[in-house]
């Protein structure tokens, strides 16, 4: 019915072309599945990235038929992955780096049926608000215990339906939004990414930070532990190396009796120890 179509609605042509220029105009192009990704999640991220990331949401067959137009190196193997709603970044930091920053950037969630809780989650006792009637079953159900007070519904006492790591059921989930608690925390991540004509996969784009500090730390240490033990002076370890230099000589000097003004009480204190020790022996020696 539409294989002729030579007319487009204003807007999906305006898109069309906009897809065809941001890849032109930065130099990251990354990738978000939208099946895995709620939009109440996408517009704080619009705000927090204002001004760094270009957000540019678009259904996959019209954002293969514009990028198929373009000539940017590797966008050939991002069109092969467009399935669905997609959600497109376009931005002048690595992939790494924004990849980073919506995983810092986590949002908590109202619950559906089926997922897995964030936290422990804790109905404490209050006023609900909510009229008497069928909710009074729904809570009931949830194990959460109830009363009637002033015409509303009451939490009787605190309870911990779902523990962190647990599902969350079917009759839960729309109670739990009533109550406006929110236990599911989500966030971003992209799925591909290409940079001058480099393609990452979601895989690779991963980044631990606390483990990549970890590691730096520990790599400095055995850089300076090295250094000093070669006795390569820097601008860091020198005071190390000359501190461990006067350790050495202070030994040599004791062991080999050289005194200096540093040494000479310590060594008159060891002679001393010794000439009594040998003294100690001399009275408690027996001629056989």
């Amino acid at each position: 019915m539409h294989e002729n179509r030579t007319t487009y609605p204003k807007r999906k042509a305006q898109m069309y072309q906009q897809l065809q220029e941001l890849p032109k105009q930065y130099k990251v192009l990354a990738l978000v599945k939208m099946s895995k990704v709620r939009a109440s999640q996408i517009l704080p991220l619009r705000k927090k990235l204002k001004g760094d990331v270009e957000f540019f949401s678009i259904k996959d067959k019209v954002a293969k038929k514009a990028l198929e137009k373009i000539d940017v190196p590797g966008i050939k193997e991002i069109i092969s992955e467009l399935t669905g709603q997609c959600l497109f970044m376009f931005t002048n930091m690595s992939p790494f780096k924004l990849n980073v920053l919506l995983a810092k950037n986590k949002i908590m969630l109202a619950a559906r049926g089926g997922d897995i809780s964030s936290i422990d989650i804790v109905v404490p006792e209050k006023n609900t608000g909510i009229a008497p009637g069928p909710m009074l079953t729904e809570f009931k159900e949830a194990g959460i215990p109830t009363k009637i007070d002033q015409g509303t519904i009451w939490i009787a006492k605190e309870t911990t339906p779902v523990k962190k790591g647990e599902v969350i059921n079917e009759k839960l989930a729309p109670l739990l939004g009533k109550l406006d608690i929110k236990p599911v925390e989500a966030g971003i991540a992209l799925y591909s990414a290409i940079e001058n004509g480099l393609k990452y996969s979601e895989e690779e784009m991963i980044i631990d930070v606390e483990k990549i500090r970890e590691e730096f730390a520990l790599s400095h240490q055995q850089a300076v532990s090295l250094s000093i033990e070669a006795a390569y002076i820097t601008p860091e370890n020198i005071g190390q190396i000359l501190s461990k230099a006067a350790q050495s000589a202070r030994s040599v000097s004791m062991e080999s009796g050289f005194m200096t003004e540093d040494t000479k009480e310590q060594i008159l204190q060891k002679a001393h120890a010794n000439a009594r020790a040998l003294a100690d022996k001399a009275q408690d020696y027996t001629p056989a």
